[in-house]
């Protein structure tokens, strides 16, 4: 059925909105939120020195890869907490077939530098 309000609606429908040339192959990640934040020069040279090292494109690229870093170390600490709540303080038992550590190899693994 071929109404006049129905074909109102078919015309009034927008156009596809224009890409730029820049974000022209970037995936569509849904809605998104502008978020502003103040460096001190020092963070500016930190950002850009990790920029060029990690070959990002942006700023914003850099800060998205820096907020997965934080979301991932959050969790760790949340499943960290959650597993000293479950033994609550102690400490939690060794798999089948896992010796204790000895104080010696205690102490070599404090002294390791990665």
């Amino acid at each position: 059925m071929d109404t006049a309000s129905t074909r109102g609606k078919r015309l009034a429908r927008k156009p596809a909105a224009k890409t730029s040339g820049r974000n022209a192959a970037a995936p569509v990640l849904g809605p998104s939120k502008l978020a502003q934040v103040r460096l001190r020069s020092d963070e500016v040279e930190a950002l850009q020195e990790v920029m060029r090292t990690l070959h990002l494109d942006s700023t914003s690229d850099a800060l998205r890869e820096g907020l997965r870093l934080l979301a991932r170390e959050a969790a760790e600490v949340g499943a960290t907490e959650e597993i000293r709540a479950f033994y609550q303080g102690q400490a939690a038992p060794l798999p089948e077939g896992v010796a204790e550590p000895s104080e010696a190899e205690l102490a070599a693994a404090d002294e390791t530098q990665w």
